[in-house]
């Protein structure tokens, strides 16, 4: 068996901050994580290499310092990575991030399990998963909590708002995870140490992968942000004190205020 697991390195977001000029992210000094959800879409793998035994090949699309997430995932028990790295790639949006993507998908090829964490931290967007699955023309699963691989189909349960959903699909297919799924494992010392030292993350440009230059990057790329802002903090709120009586006769004056009621 063959899993492809797509990792992304984004800002620990507890630390982002937006330059007021320009509405950009403030990079310079924000430490740098894999995208917890993915961290859970390669667990499920391992998790199913362990129990079956399978080939894990980790793919990522950034700069060339996401590299360290990719040697982190190959810390956790991958066997491949990879790192497409391009300034042809730089400005994709969700769709042409998923074309980038699925062009290096096909050329790794005969795959059985494409995996991904259900959305980034830094986009919250959760559109890459399945665009990319639309891009492969495969079967696709999305917000999954449990899954099993067994007689050529994956059976999974996704988490819905109001429960959940069995769905069972043909391999090859494509899951999105979400972190309810599992808890990712730490890698070990020595698994670090040859993660750095004897193990390699394949670097792919855009001649290597074979995509149509219109697809990718900025060009193939039909959302614009025209603005990014952080929202104005929320005004402090307020104590209303004395008996419930009297505390429900202010409540119910001060909404009229504001007509609310």
């Amino acid at each position: 068996m063959k899993i492809v697991v797509m990792i992304k390195q984004v800002p620990d977001t507890t630390e982002v901050r937006l330059d007021p000029k320009t509405g950009t992210l403030i990079r310079e000094g924000v430490p740098s994580i894999i995208n917890p959800e993915d961290k859970n879409a390669l667990e499920e793998a391992l998790k199913l290499k362990e129990s079956q035994g399978a080939h894990i090949v980790v793919l990522s699309m950034g700069p060339p310092q996401a590299e360290d997430a990719l040697r982190e995932a190959l810390a956790m028990g991958a066997d491949e990575a990879i790192l497409l790295t391009d300034r042809a790639f730089a400005g994709a949006d969700t769709w042409a991030t998923a074309a980038t993507l699925g062009y290096a998908v096909k050329k790794i090829g005969d795959y059985d399990l494409v995996l991904a964490g259900r959305q980034a931290i830094d986009g919250d967007t959760a559109q890459v998963g399945p665009q990319l699955a639309e891009f492969l023309k495969l079967p696709q699963v999305t917000y999954v909590r449990e899954m099993t691989v067994a007689d050529g189909k994956v059976r999974a349960r996704r988490a819905l708002e109001d429960g959940y959903e069995d769905i069972e699909a043909p391999l090859p297919a494509l899951l999105t995870i979400i972190k309810e799924a599992n808890t990712p494992r730490y890698p070990h010392a020595g698994a670090i140490i040859n993660a750095y030292r004897e193990q390699k993350v394949t670097q792919w440009k855009i001649a290597d992968v074979e995509a149509n230059p219109e697809s990718v990057g900025l060009k193939g790329s039909p959302t614009q942000v025209k603005r990014s802002f952080s929202p104005p903090p929320k005004e402090p709120g307020q104590i209303l004190k004395g008996s419930p009586p009297e505390a429900a006769k202010d409540l119910v004056a001060i909404l009229r205020q504001k007509n609310i009621v």
